[in-house]
């Protein structure tokens, strides 16, 4: 059962929510972190998390991964980035690391993503490629 809330906190809930997650689709590349997100939509630490879970039903931590992977898929689709490329310009310094979530999040290894072609439309995954790279 969810809690009732003022119409106040469910507007700042939603604010603020919606504030993380511009920040996370601009900047998913980078080291963001819960504090820094908070801190950044002027907010604690726990209104942001409470702002996620009642809001967004999820956590920053899977909100920021589920953004890179669905940007990992759509790179994977342009010829010539490998795998470590891919890694980096979503946020992972470990291509190990990358591996496993994405096989986490997707249910398939990165490498057989691309060679089974389960990537996106081309043009969108090169929209994605040049927003990256700027």
């Amino acid at each position: 059962m969810t809690p009732m809330h003022r119409p106040a906190t469910i507007t700042l809930r939603t604010s603020l929510f919606e504030d993380a997650v511009a920040i996370v689709e601009s900047e998913y590349a980078s080291d963001l972190s819960l504090d820094d997100i908070a801190r950044r939509v002027a907010s604690s630490r726990r209104q942001l998390q409470r702002a996620y879970s009642e809001i967004g039903s999820t956590t920053f931590r899977e909100h920021l991964t589920a953004v890179r992977m669905e940007r990992a898929a759509d790179l994977l689709g342009i010829r010539g980035l490998t795998v470590r490329d891919v890694a980096h310009r979503v946020g992972y310094r470990q291509p190990a690391q990358f591996a496993k979530a994405f096989r986490r999040h997707h249910g398939i290894a990165p490498s057989d993503f691309r060679a089974n072609g389960r990537f996106g439309r081309p043009e969108v995954a090169v929209a994605a490629a040049d927003g990256a790279a700027a």
